[in-house]
C-alpha cells in the first residue's frame, strides 16, 4: 500500500523563497503584474511548501494595500516533478495562509487550474498585453515629450519603483500624456496613457503608445500594457499601437459554491 504524502505550508520569508520565485519567474517569461508586492512592506505573507519533508514550491498571499482586509492568494509555485501534489499542496497553503479571495494572472497554467478548482465568481479585472508587432503610424502634428529627467527615471528602473512620464503636444498644444511604470519583474516596463477628449479619435493615442514603446526599449526595457477589458477605446488604442493579449487577471472568492 502507497503511504499518503504528508504535505505542509509553513509561513516563511522573502529571502527563503526567493530562488522558488526565481524558477517562477523564469517558468512565466512575462511581465508578472503583481511582482511588485513581495517588495512592499507588509503586504505579503508568503509560505514555503513542503512534500514529506522536502521544499517544493511556495504561495503567497497579499494582505496589505489594495487587499487590506482581502487576504487574496496570488501566487503559487510547485517544481514541476511534484506538481502531482498540486491540489494537496494548494489546500495546505489556504488553510495555513487563510486566504479568502484568489488573483492569478491566467498565463500562470498551475494557478490558473488552481482558480477555477477553488474560486468562485471569477471574474476578470483586466487584460495584459504584449508587444509583438512594430508600428509606423505618422505625428500628424503631434511631439511627444519627456517629461522626467533621465537620471530619475533611470533610478525609477533600477529600483523598480514608480517611472517617467511623457507629454504629448499638438500644436504646441498638450493633447496627452503617458509614461512607463516599472513596479514589475526585469526587464518590463508597464506602458499608460491619456489623450485629452478633443483629440481623440485622431489616431494620436496609438503615436503615442508607439512612442511610448520605442522610449521603453531604448531604456533597455521590454514594454506591456494593461487596460480594463470594458474599455474598448483603450484596447484597440493598444491593438493598433502593436500590442497583443496574452493573459487576463482573474478575482474570485474562495469557498464553497
Amino acid at each position: 500500500m502507497t503511504t499518503p504524502a504528508r504535505v505542509r505550508a509553513t509561513l516563511s520569508s522573502s529571502r527563503e523563497i526567493l530562488s522558488l520565485r526565481t524558477r517562477h519567474r523564469d517558468e512565466m517569461s512575462c511581465q508578472i503584474v503583481h511582482d511588485s508586492i513581495h517588495r512592499r512592506e507588509g503586504w505579503t505573507r508568503s509560505y514555503l511548501l513542503d512534500l514529506d519533508g522536502a521544499p517544493v514550491g511556495f504561495g503567497s498571499v497579499a494582505v496589505g494595500g489594495p487587499w487590506t482586509d482581502r487576504p487574496t492568494a496570488f501566487e503559487f509555485y510547485v517544481v514541476p516533478q511534484n506538481r502531482s501534489g498540486a491540489f494537496d499542496l494548494f489546500e495546505s497553503f489556504l488553510d495555513a495562509g487563510g486566504a479568502r479571495f484568489i488573483e492569478v494572472q491566467s498565463n500562470d497554467v498551475l494557478m490558473t487550474a488552481m482558480v477555477h478548482t477553488y474560486g468562485r465568481d471569477v471574474t476578470s479585472e483586466k487584460i495584459v498585453f504584449h508587444d509583438r508587432l512594430t508600428t509606423s503610424h505618422p505625428a500628424n502634428g503631434a511631439v511627444v515629450k519627456r517629461v522626467t529627467p533621465e537620471e530619475e527615471l533611470r533610478s525609477c528602473q533600477e529600483a523598480r519603483q514608480g517611472g517617467g512620464a511623457w507629454l504629448l503636444e499638438v500644436d504646441g498644444t498638450a493633447a496627452g500624456k503617458g509614461g512607463v511604470l516599472f513596479h514589475y519583474n526585469r526587464p518590463y516596463g508597464d506602458i499608460y496613457m491619456d489623450v485629452a477628449e478633443p483629440f481623440r479619435r485622431r489616431g494620436l493615442g496609438s503615436y503615442l503608445v508607439q512612442e511610448l514603446k520605442r522610449a521603453c526599449y531604448e531604456l533597455g526595457a521590454i514594454p506591456c500594457a494593461r487596460c480594463d477589458p470594458t474599455n474598448v477605446a483603450s484596447r484597440r488604442t493598444l491593438l493598433k499601437a502593436g500590442f497583443v493579449p496574452f493573459a487576463h487577471i482573474l478575482r474570485g472568492s474562495i469557498g464553497p459554491a
